[in-house]
């Protein structure tokens, strides 16, 4: 990335870095865990970028935002690019699991290699990774950690009345 600028915003599950070219959104870092990103020495704090990103997330958060409407600047391999757009169709308060997202890009038996490119997203929240689950209905790892993963699905249950977890 290029002219980076970057920002945080408070949220229920920690502060999160919000990070593009000021205007298209590439990543979103959480607190901690392995999607901890601290932002690199050349990139500009610029706390009024991302505004709409903000305002969307906090809607989300609030369970009122199933859904985001947000310039992304998305970079990855095609086969990654396919799984994020995967990811985006999961409906809010549902969960599929890897093997299932793998069939649904025609690729049975590709499950590790989704993954790994789900586990490579860099928007997530915006595109929904914590809804992919293990076969069993376990929950699996995430970037922000199992317990925001948890936090996440049980959000989403809750705004849209889905008591228990459902793989689609």
């Amino acid at each position: 990335m290029k002219n980076v600028r970057y920002t945080f915003m408070n949220s229920p599950i920690g502060s999160l870095l919000l990070a593009g070219d000021g205007r298209r959104l590439s990543r979103i870092g959480f607190p901690s865990g392995k999607g901890f990103i601290k932002p690199k020495p050349e990139w500009v704090l610029d706390d009024a970028a991302f505004e709409g990103t903000k305002d969307q997330l906090r809607a989300y958060f609030n369970g009122t935002r199933q859904e985001f409407d947000l310039p992304l600047d998305l970079e990855g391999t095609d086969f990654q690019r396919d799984v994020w757009q995967e990811l985006i169709r999961i409906p809010f308060g549902m969960t599929i699991s890897y093997g299932e997202l793998a069939r649904r890009i025609g690729r049975l038996s590709a499950s590790r290699a989704v993954g790994a490119a789900n586990g490579a997203n860099p928007l997530p929240i915006v595109i929904p990774c914590h809804r992919v689950i293990g076969s069993n209905g376990s929950l699996t790892g995430f970037g922000g950690g199992l317990d925001t993963k948890k936090w996440l699905l049980t959000l989403e249950r809750a705004a849209v009345g889905i008591d228990e977890p459902r793989l689609l």
